[in-house]
Formats: structure tokens, C-alpha cells, sequence
């Protein structure tokens, strides 16, 4: 009874099962986890995945729930009723998993209509079923007495299927005074005990000693075996094999032919005889496994291959190798050779077709799933690297799921039965290996139908030109659309969509034909006022529902040469383009005497201006310029210049058929100061357009230039009184309008200024003179030759002085004259801008 409930208590631990559920909702992808103890009897509950993923049970039977089983014996069953993962059997981890760890049972579960996949892992727990067990019952050994303490003697060690805390964790050894254990963990390959001599032998003394070995685990109670070692104690034979290299390791490739060798070791022993001579062997603590692959020569010591090498089964070995003389009492020297394996692209890829739909609509979404595949390479590296994709120009593709290695094949465009009704889809999963394994299945996929295309324009947008002065009713262009079905369906007609068109009044002049797309024009386009528009105009067919669609016509409104130039300057009093210029006769070769201004409302070619002169009373005078319109004089005039000069100018635009318009410009020769004469005149007349300023205003502005003028003088007097050298004199003189010229000039110290009286015009310019008695009132037109026959009195400007003497100069004179004209003019120019500043400080103080 008691035995009954231990087992009892022992069943409850062992179904102790928990679970890790992990869900990547991505598609129809989730991943659960469960851990389930080995040696639990068969239909055990592992878990409830219809409960974990939140599926309603009662519909698992009817989307089929199952299990997709990698064996033909599996372990697991799930319950379509109530969705519990049973146990089928009773599970040996050891069995099942070897030394791995942890043990994983990967399970794939499938839902169909609609599909869903999980993937299911179990973890096979291990529990402490094994006890540590040596091969041998005795281990002898023969130690000469002669060897000094510290000597290490391998032992074979011991085997715990078990895994982690379960498998062996120490080794305890007899209580003696000779001996001590010392254990070294070799990783994958367990820990090693060795048997370490720690007080020298006397074989007189005790012949024989008896240990015994004890590997214990780590289970909670801890399980242990024992082996019983004999050390029989020989006489002495003094020098022990030693190895010629102090590490031995060699690297050899996968599938290495039978045979091969791999490596030799190589030991020499000082004794003579048989003492001296050398035999090899594997140690006994090598398992069984290594020496089903590789052998050893016991006189060469070469390492032979004798298996199959599988990269995949085992990345590396760890063989120990014994040297050993033949001596009566043989020693021995153990080495550790480390062979590793390099892996090559041995396995080809597999593909697994896990859920397959035949058929899709042709209308479905793109990246709609019509089967899932996974893939897999038992190779390692860049060898179990496998690369899928598919064959052919299909519009399907391969879409990574969350789970590795697994795929969907996918839509990845809009399918269309009429160019296409099925598909023959293949897959090719290709590793990385050199040479590569490729391998390729190939799925059926069937499209079906559903009315889906839309009427097609030949062209999107449409783009037309049309010449202005069109006429109206004629045809100006059409426009044409297909549909691809057939009957009803593929039937199109055509309208103008006004609503999308409600801002464009002239999409309202335009009429369609509903069968065969053509478009005339109910009126003639201007260029001048249209340039372009836009319209849209609709295809829609016959079918039930209809479908329809709209394209963009853009309309453009050729220009023809249908207007011609207009006179923008000149242009007189009554309208009619002609103008009067005056310019003073000591005007300089290459002076600007006007420009004539014309606009052609067309574009291109047909607006294109060139002015041309046609008549002209003298042609060594004027010069026009065929582009800009600028007359400008060749040379300077002469005294026997003919005073008026009538220049007729003909504007034409670039048209096939050329229209022009022509201007008359009158140039008239006037000396300076009448120049300046008529520039004041012209003042004057300005000044009397303004008499609607008020009386006030007027008697306003008087007072202030009287006060300004008392002012002035008041200065004038201070300074002079102060002023030990000064010479001032009042210079009164008609001006050219009528005015007297009230500009006063004197010297104080080293320093000259100029005042200028109230009846100067604001943009007056005061000049120094090489006199301190000058009076000088600049030209109005700032132009580089001010003051030039503008002079009060004894105006000596060096640029009129320059001009009159150029006049008489020789070609090489005059260009010298011009050039030091040019640059006294600078100087006097910067000379004008320090007066300017002055006059102004003074004016601020006043």
C-alpha cells in the first residue's frame, strides 16, 4: 500500500507538465510550447492547445484538425473533441533525444477552411532513471615502484544516459595514503577521472593495493556506481614513452574516404630493448563510437579512417592515444588528439508541400495564400542555407513566415483569367553550398473567374494640338477604348464628364460621338484668349454591373500669325506713332537718342520683333539696333548737320506671313543750353499741372524759403567776418527759365563750399570748380556729361572743355582725350559726393 502511493506521488510528479505559449499573430501563425517529464505513461495530458490558442472546440472536427507527423510511429495525439495533446506511448528521453539537451519534439498542427498552422514543441524533461555504470567490474594497473608522486593514471569513466544534474558530477576514491582522484571535464564527453599518486610506492612494502572508484550524479537521492581497481606495484623500469609534440590535432573533411589517414603521433621511449620499444593504442576511456570511425596503428601510430565521418553527427573528436613500451612492466604516456570535422554540402533540401488551396478568384487581394511549404537542410553553415524561390514569370511569390524555414506562396499581383487561367507554380529551394543541391515541386493553381476588367484607353492622358481659328463642327480628334471581355461587356461607349469639367466653360463646346469616340469642336479656339485646357472623357461597357472608366485630355491651342506689332512708344498726342526727340548737338558718338517699344500679342516665331530702318535723311547719323529697338548716333554731329532728322522705322514679326506696323521718330538738334532751356520749360510746365495745391500751402512755403534765405545769409556774414582771406561774390544771372542762379561759393582755411540757394531744384548737383568764384548749375539728367552747357558763369567743367576739343582732334588725339576725359570725370564725380554730403550736414544745421 505504501509502495502504491509512492508510486502515486512519483505519476503526479512525473505528468507534471507546464506550458510556454507564444502567439505571433502574423496570417495564421502561432507557437506553443509545452514540457512534459520522460517515463509518464502513455495517454498523458501534455496540454490543452485548443484552450492555449483560444480555438473554439467544438469546430476542431470539422476544420480537420490534425497533427503533421515527421515519423510514421509519432509520439503525440491530439483530441479532436477537446483539443488535449495525449501521449501516445511511454517516452524514453534517452531514446529519443540521446545526450541532447534540451530534448525538443517539434509538432506541426494544422486547421483547415480557413487554414491555420501551429507549431507545437514539447520538451522531454529528463528525470534520474539512470545510475552511473563503469564497463568494467576491475580496472588492474601496474605502476613500477620507481614512479615519483604527482603520476596521473587515466581511468576508464564511467556512463549516466542522464543529462545536466543527472549525469555524473564527481568521482570519490577509497580512502588510502597513495592514491587520490582528480576529475577533468571533457565537455560533450563527460568528466574523466585520473588516478593521481601522491606518496611513492614500495613494492617490499605492499605488492598490491585494492581501490575502489565511486561515480556519483546529481539526482536528489544521488545514484552512483562503483569499479574495483587493482594497482599491482612492479619493479622498477624507469622512463615512460614521450611524445614527440606537446598538442597533436588535425582537421579533415566530411566523407572522407575510408582509409585515409589522418594523423600519425609519434613517441620515443630512453630505455633500450623491449623496455625501449613502443606500442600505440586508444585509451580505454575512448568510446565505442570513435573506434567504430577511426583505428590506430599500434607499431606506426598512424590514425586511420574506418567509418563514415558525418559532419551532422559530430562536429569534432577528442581521442586519447596511449604510447606504451614493451617492457615487463610497460609504461605508459597518454596524448589528447583533437580531430575537427569540416562540413560539405552533402544533403540536398527538402520541401514539404504542409497545406495546399487549388484554386483562387482572380479578383482576390494580393498576397492572398494558396499554400504553405517548408523547407529544410540537415547540412550546417552556409551549406544548410537554403535560398527559395520560384520558377517561371508567375505572379506568385514566396512570403517568410515567423516560423523558420516555413513559407506561403502568395499572390503578388492581380491575377486575370482571360490572359491566364492556371498556373503551374515551381518552387526551387536552392543551399549555398559549393557545389549547390537544388531541388524543385511544382503546384497547380487554378484561377477562377469573376468580371473584372474596365474599359482601356490606347493612350493616358490624351494630348492634342489644335491651330486657333478651327472651324467650328468639324471633326478635331478622337479617342478610343477596349475592354477585354468578351460580348456586352467588352460593348463601350463614350461621353464627356461635364461635372468634372464644371470650372472649364469650353469643355461645353465640345461634342462626343457615344460610339466611336470622335470629338468636334461646336465653335474656334483664340489663342490670344485660351492657351490650353482640360476635359475628361469616360469608356463605360455593357456589363452588369458596368464598369467604366476616365481619361485626361489635354488641349492645346496652336498659335497662328494673326496679329500684328503694336507701337508702344512713340506714340503722340493723337495716337499715331510718331515722336519728337531733342538732343543736344555736342552729343558723343554711340548716344542713346530713344528707343522704339513694340508688342506682338503672338508667341514664338510669330512674336518675334526685328526693327529695321527704313527711311532716313542722313545714314552716317543713326544706327538702329534690329533686336531692342535702340537708335543710337554713329558719329557726332557737325555744324553742318542738318538741324531735324526724320527716321521712319519698320517693326515686323518672324510669321510665315510677316505683319508689321511702322513708327516715325523726329530728332531734332538743339544746342546745350537750349537743351537745357527746354528741360526747365518742361519743369516749369510740371510746376503749373500742380496749381491745385492750395493758397495756403504756397504762402507756407514761402515763408519757410524766407526764412531759410535770411538764414543763409546770416551764416554768410559770420564766416566772412571770421575769415582773414575770402572771396565772395553774389553772381546773380537770368537762368534759362527765368530764375536767378543763387549759388555761392567760398573759401575758408583750405576748405571750399557751395551753398546752394532755395530756388535750385532738388536734384541739383554742385561741382568744384578749378575757379573759387564759379557758379555752376548741373544738368537735370545726371548723366555722365552734367554741367555741360548748363553754366552760370565761367563754368571750366573738364569734361565740356574735353568734348569741345574733341570735336577738332585727330582719331588718336580724341581716343586719348576720351580716355582722360573718362577719367577726370571719376574724380570730379567723387569730388561731387563729398560736396553733397557737406551741403547736406549745413542744411541739417539750419
Amino acid at each position: 500500500m505504501e509502495q502504491r502511493g509512492r508510486n502515486a506521488r512519483q505519476q503526479r510528479r512525473g505528468c507534471f507538465v507546464f506550458v510556454i505559449l507564444t502567439v505571433f499573430w502574423s496570417g495564421a501563425f502561432a507557437q506553443i510550447r509545452y514540457s512534459v517529464s520522460e517515463e509518464v505513461q502513455g495517454g498523458t495530458v501534455v496540454g490543452n492547445i485548443a484552450k492555449d490558442l483560444g480555438l473554439d472546440k467544438n469546430a476542431l472536427k470539422l476544420r480537420g484538425y490534425r497533427i503533421v507527423a515527421d515519423s510514421s510511429e509519432p509520439l503525440f495525439e491530439v483530441n479532436q473533441s477537446d483539443g488535449n495533446l495525449y501521449l501516445r506511448k511511454k517516452i524514453d528521453r534517452e531514446e529519443v533525444c540521446e545526450k541532447s539537451s534540451p530534448c525538443l519534439i517539434n509538432l506541426k498542427t494544422v486547421l483547415e477552411n480557413p487554414l491555420e498552422i501551429h507549431s507545437v514543441t514539447v520538451e522531454i524533461l529528463d528525470i534520474n532513471d539512470h545510475a552511473p555504470v563503469f564497463m568494467e567490474k576491475e580496472k588492474r594497473l601496474e605502476i613500477f615502484e620507481s614512479v615519483l608522486p604527482g603520476a596521473r593514471f587515466q581511468l576508464q569513466a564511467a556512463q549516466d544516459p542522464d543529462v545536466g544534474q543527472f549525469s555524473i558530477q564527481q568521482y570519490k576514491l577509497s580512502q588510502n595514503e597513495h592514491f587520490r582522484v582528480e576529475v577533468k571535464d571533457r565537455g560533450e564527453d563527460g568528466k574523466v577521472p585520473f588516478l593521481v599518486l601522491q606518496k611513492q610506492l614500495d613494492r617490499e612494502t605492499t605488492e598490491k593495493h585494492k581501490l575502489r572508484l565511486t561515480a556519483v550524479d546529481g539526482g536528489k537521492p544521488a545514484k552512483s556506481g562503483n569499479i574495483e581497481i587493482i594497482v599491482d606495484v612492479l619493479d622498477i623500469n624507469d622512463n615512460s614513452p614521450v611524445f614527440t609534440k606537446e598538442t597533436y590535432s588535425a582537421t579533415i573533411k566530411e566523407n572522407i574516404p575510408i582509409g585515409t589517414i589522418v594523423i600519425q603521433v609519434n613517441a620515443t621511449d630512453l630505455d633500450k630493448g623491449a623496455n625501449g620499444e613502443i606500442i600505440y593504442s586508444f585509451g580505454n576511456e575512448v568510446k565505442s563510437k570513435i573506434t567504430e570511425l577511426f583505428s590506430i596503428n599500434e607499431n606506426t601510430g598512424e590514425i586511420t579512417v574506418k567509418g563514415q565521418i558525418d559532419f551532422e553527427k559530430s562536429k569534432s573528436y577528442e581521442i586519447d592515444v596511449q604510447a606504451s613500451d614493451r617492457g615487463h612492466a610497460p609504461l605508459t604516456t597518454d596524448k589528447s588528439i583533437k580531430i575537427n570535422v569540416i562540413d560539405v554540402n552533402d544533403n540536398p533540401p527538402e520541401i514539404e508541400v504542409t497545406s495546399f488551396s487549388n484554386s483562387i478568384k482572380e479578383d482576390s487581394k494580393i498576397g492572398t495564400t494558396v499554400a504553405l511549404i517548408s523547407v529544410r537542410d540537415s547540412d550546417s553553415g552556409i551549406n544548410g542555407k537554403v535560398i527559395c524561390t520560384i520558377k517561371q514569370d508567375v505572379p506568385f511569390t514566396l512570403s517568410p513566415s515567423l516560423q523558420e524555414n516555413m513559407f506561403a506562396v502568395v499572390s503578388m499581383s492581380q491575377l486575370d483569367r482571360e490572359i491566364r487561367p492556371h498556373y503551374d507554380v515551381t518552387i526551387i529551394a536552392k543551399d549555398s553550398g559549393d557545389p549547390s543541391f537544388t531541388v524543385e515541386k511544382t503546384i497547380n493553381v487554378v484561377v477562377s473567374d469573376v468580371n473584372d476588367n474596365f474599359p482601356e484607353f490606347s493612350m493616358a492622358p490624351y494630348t492634342f494640338y489644335i491651330s486657333e481659328n478651327n472651324i467650328p463642327g468639324a471633326s478635331v480628334f478622337s479617342v478610343k477604348a477596349f475592354d477585354r471581355d468578351d460580348g456586352d461587356n467588352a460593348l463601350v461607349s463614350y461621353g464627356i464628364l461635364r461635372e468634372m469639367n464644371s470650372d472649364n466653360k469650353l469643355s461645353s463646346f465640345l461634342s462626343i460621338n457615344s460610339e466611336t469616340g470622335e470629338i468636334s469642336a461646336l465653335k474656334s479656339f483664340d489663342f490670344e484668349s485660351v492657351k490650353t485646357f482640360q476635359f475628361h472623357v469616360v469608356a463605360t461597357d455593357s456589363g452588369s454591373p458596368p464598369l467604366s472608366s476616365n481619361v485626361t485630355v489635354n488641349v492645346f491651342i496652336l498659335d497662328q500669325n494673326d496679329n500684328a506689332p503694336v507701337i508702344l512708344y512713340p506714340v503722340s498726342s493723337n495716337g499715331s506713332a510718331e515722336g519728337v526727340e531733342e538732343i543736344p548737338r555736342n552729343v558723343n558718338a554711340g548716344h542713346l537718342v530713344t528707343k522704339v517699344r513694340a508688342y506682338d500679342a503672338d508667341i514664338g516665331y510669330n512674336g518675334w520683333l526685328l526693327f529695321s530702318l527704313q527711311q532716313v535723311t542722313d545714314h552716317s547719323l543713326f544706327a538702329l539696333d534690329r533686336y531692342t529697338g535702340q537708335i543710337r548716333t554713329l558719329r557726332s554731329f557737325t555744324e553742318t548737320d542738318e538741324a531735324e532728322h526724320k527716321l521712319l522705322i519698320l517693326v515686323k514679326d518672324n510669321g510665315n506671313v510677316s505683319l508689321s506696323a511702322t513708327a516715325t521718330v523726329i530728332v531734332k538738334l538743339v544746342e546745350p543750353k537750349e537743351a537745357f532751356a527746354a528741360s526747365d520749360v518742361q519743369s516749369a510746365a510740371a510746376e503749373d499741372e500742380d496749381s491745385h495745391v492750395t493758397f495756403y500751402l504756397i504762402i507756407t512755403l514761402g515763408s519757410v524759403s524766407l526764412l531759410f534765405l535770411i538764414s543763409i545769409i546770416v551764416l554768410i556774414a559770420m564766416q566772412c567776418s571770421k575769415s582773414t582771406d575770402y572771396t565772395s561774390k553774389y553772381l546773380p544771372e537770368p537762368n534759362y527759365d527765368g530764375t536767378l542762379c543763387h549759388s555761392i561759393q567760398y573759401r575758408s582755411g583750405d576748405k571750399r563750399y557751395m551753398l546752394v540757394g532755395p530756388r535750385m531744384s532738388v536734384g541739383s548737383t554742385i561741382v568744384p570748380g578749378s575757379h573759387a568764384n564759379t557758379l555752376v548749375l548741373p544738368d537735370r539728367r545726371k548723366t555722365s556729361d552734367e554741367c555741360v552747357g548748363v553754366s552760370c558763369v565761367g563754368c571750366e567743367d573738364s569734361t565740356v572743355r574735353l568734348a569741345q576739343m574733341a570735336r577738332h582732334a585727330k582719331p588718336e588725339q580724341r581716343r586719348q582725350q576720351e580716355k582722360e576725359a573718362k577719367k577726370e570725370a571719376k574724380e570730379e564725380e567723387k569730388k561731387k559726393i563729398k560736396s553733397v554730403n557737406a551741403i547736406s550736414n549745413m542744411n541739417k544745421m539750419f
